[in-house]
């Protein structure tokens, strides 16, 4: 068999079986993406078009990221409680206003100001979009599902940031623009294609109110993971904010550093489609483990660098790390999720990224100013250790994915409700007139359509 053929068919083997609305999601995740402008040029905006300084740069994206702490938890609930369809169209609508006035406002204390409202529209939408995929795709296909979307971010942010580049030389006004307009597309996506995917509760089934924050933070299982990924995120975060002033220190230049981390990029657009077929059916606690001692020692390893070449070379370990690690991460919150409670308990995890954002350029200042960069990655592999062992203890306490309550009843739904890609109407099961799960004893839906991000 050709390579041609062989690689043609592990392409249809990825992407077949997911439903429509799947890449409805998918889609719409990948043009939001594209439109990406304020999170990769807004510290040149301020400091370069606007002609603030840095503290002040510092400033508003700490209170963009203090937004996003904020909405993870506000539009968990929202998600639970409204519906993933609605949280999801609020959170891009608001983010295409706030978007597009951040690019007219001249006054500090309002730039700072919108800034922080765009750091909550852009962030909220997060937690309803991971609720919406587990509630469509199959509990077997999530971890593919899940890497899909990732590649679609990686896959629109490696465009976007070149584009905006040239976008910036010609106007930043017009970035701003361009991503409001872009985030407006999947508003109407949402509206016009996808319905609702809440599950809907029979009137004998408990009350939805039983799974609230309360819930979720008594969870010590979830909140460990939580925890864990807390310190993965810590590791993955300095990247781009302890590594370009490391480089800086050592006499690089920012292009030498943009030539280094865009190896990251480059590689999970490669590698993220066929890592995820190998690892898909592998034991999950295996992979976080592997996973965090990969991204912990290869940050570590950046101690040893002293040419771009090496740089790059520490940059395709922890990018394995994060390639292994993201799917299988998101697929265990998944299902370590009730699923009533998915919008909550996927805000919770969203937030223990928002805080490690916040938390990772004043790690990286201090120990870089206090200690030296080689300190900062010895503590990455510190870091990556404590969360390895801390995943392998975990792992040992949760029941096997085959008999958890909840796989038990959504595979039950899926044999019911018929093959969610193959079903008559393109997603299969039984459906209320909305288009969301029925579940109720004794007589479940199956898989059910899904708006976008």
């Amino acid at each position: 068999m050709s390579s041609v053929v062989r690689a043609r068919r592990a392409v249809r083997e990825t992407v077949s079986g997911l439903p429509p609305a799947f890449w409805w999601l998918w889609t719409s995740t990948l043009v939001n993406r594209l439109g990406a402008f304020v999170a990769t040029f807004m510290a040149l905006y301020l400091t370069l078009d606007r002609g603030y300084s840095a503290t002040y740069a510092g400033l508003v994206a700490a209170l963009h990221g203090l937004g996003g702490v904020i909405s993870s938890l506000v539009a968990g609930v929202m998600t639970d409680r409204l519906g993933r369809r609605p949280t999801l169209l609020v959170a891009q609508v608001s983010t295409a206003v706030s978007v597009a006035a951040l690019g007219f406002v001249r006054d500090p204390v309002a730039i700072a100001a919108v800034a922080f409202l765009v750091g909550m529209a852009s962030n909220a939408s997060r937690p309803a979009v991971q609720a919406m995929m587990a509630d469509i795709v199959r509990p077997e296909d999530r971890i593919r599902a899940f890497s899909l979307n990732y590649w679609a971010i990686n896959l629109g942010f490696a465009i976007s940031s070149m584009a905006a580049g040239f976008i910036a030389e010609y106007s930043y006004l017009a970035g701003f623009l361009i991503e409001a307009l872009m985030t407006l597309v999947c508003a109407v996506v949402v509206f016009v294609k996808l319905p609702e995917s809440k599950p809907v509760r029979s009137a004998g089934a408990a009350p939805e109110d039983s799974v609230g924050l309360g819930t979720v933070l008594r969870d010590g299982r979830f909140m460990g993971v939580v925890g864990l990924s807390f310190l993965i995120a810590l590791i993955f975060q300095q990247a781009s904010v302890g590594l370009p002033i490391a480089m800086g220190e050592a006499g690089f230049t920012p292009a030498d550093y943009g030539l280094a981390v865009a190896v990251n990029g480059f590689l999970i657009v490669v590698l993220q489609i066929p890592v995820t077929r190998f690892i898909q059916h592998r034991d999950p606690g295996r992979l976080l483990v592997i996973s965090s001692l990969l991204a912990g020692y290869g940050l570590g390893l950046t101690a040893f660098a002293g040419s771009v070449g090496a740089f790059a070379l520490t940059v395709c370990v922890w990018t394995l790390a994060e390639i292994v690690n993201a799917p299988t991460q998101t697929g265990l919150v998944v299902r370590l999720s009730p699923v009533q409670g998915r919008g909550r308990y996927q805000g919770m995890y969203t937030m223990s990224w928002a805080v490690a954002a916040l938390v990772a350029p004043l790690m990286s200042g201090f120990v870089i100013d206090r200690f030296g960069a080689e300190w900062l990655w010895g503590t990455c592999a510190v870091v990556g250790t404590v969360a390895g062992l801390g995943y392998a203890l975990l792992m040992r306490r949760l029941p096997d994915p085959g008999s958890y309550e909840e796989g038990r009843e959504e595979q039950e739904e899926q044999e019911e409700g018929g093959d969610g890609g193959d079903g008559g109407d393109g997603e299969g099961g039984r459906r209320g007139a909305t288009g969301a799960v029925v579940e109720k004893s004794g007589a479940r839906g199956g898989a059910p359509e899904v708006s976008a991000s």
